[in-house]
């Protein structure tokens, strides 16, 4: 326990010093959201692995620390009150935090038709992606306002705009009554937000990684998680003055 304490006053020390800027990815240790925490730290970010599976948060960490980058790792399930709350007095003791970057999400399984899926799997699926979101910001809230360029970034989907989804021609991703809806409900949710901080200079945004191959989909999409944390790496440096409650991707902004 003392020597935790002492490498934690350590790294606030040396923030202090560099005025280094600090950013939390939730669900960090695999997939895009591990690719986001490598990208900002290659930017020369210190980056906080938040995640709830110790075993794979202290493997990534390790993973990212022998490529030389700053990182460390924090405990956090985006459903549990004290989880955040302890998420949220690490950081303060560590520095405060610049950028906050919300990934952490489930798909919640199957059935997912509108006709068969369970209340329980779509509170579920809500209560990650959506809720876990609201009460993860709001924690870490206090120290993004008094950051000098604070960001939030929202990981959602195409699959959650409702104007691609009524399209039929070009409906996005399979029926889904309970990923899908939360990803636009995230996408509600993150331009209330930005209603509420257009005078804080906190800027928030969502944007969509495309199809990415991860263990979300069976490493069925396209593309690299490489090149899905591309966007969320645009979003999370957006220079002062930036676009704030957009939603978009590597093509440019996409619709509601």
């Amino acid at each position: 326990m003392t020597e935790n304490n002492t490498e934690n006053s350590t790294q606030t020390t040396q923030h202090h010093q560099t005025d280094q800027k600090t950013a939390l990815v939730t669900g960090a240790n695999k997939g895009i959201g591990y690719e986001i925490a490598a990208g900002l730290a290659r930017l020369g970010f210190r980056v906080g692995l938040g995640a709830r599976d110790t075993g794979r948060r202290e493997e990534a960490v390790a993973k990212l620390r022998a490529e030389g980058l700053d990182v460390f790792g924090v405990p956090l399930d985006v459903t549990d009150d004290a989880s955040v709350a302890a998420a949220a007095a690490q950081l303060e003791a560590q520095g405060g935090l610049d950028v906050l970057v919300n990934n952490a999400g489930v798909t919640g399984g199957v059935p997912q038709e509108p006709t068969r899926v369970s209340p329980e799997l779509v509170l579920a699926v809500v209560d990650t992606n959506v809720v876990g979101v609201i009460r993860v910001t709001n924690a870490m809230l206090p120290m993004l306002r008094r950051a000098t360029s604070p960001r939030i970034v929202n990981v959602s989907s195409t699959v959650g705009s409702l104007t691609l989804q009524t399209a039929q021609a070009d409906a996005v991703g399979p029926i889904s009554a309970a990923y899908s809806p939360s990803k636009s409900f995230l996408n509600a949710v993150t331009i209330q937000y930005a209603k509420e901080l257009a005078d804080t200079g906190i800027l928030i945004n969502a944007g969509c990684p495309g199809y990415v191959a991860t263990d979300l989909n069976g490493f069925q999409g396209h593309r690299t998680p490489e090149q899905g944390a591309a966007i969320f790496l645009q979003l999370a440096t957006l220079p002062d003055g930036g676009p704030t409650g957009t939603f978009r991707d590597d093509e440019g902004i996409q619709p509601w």
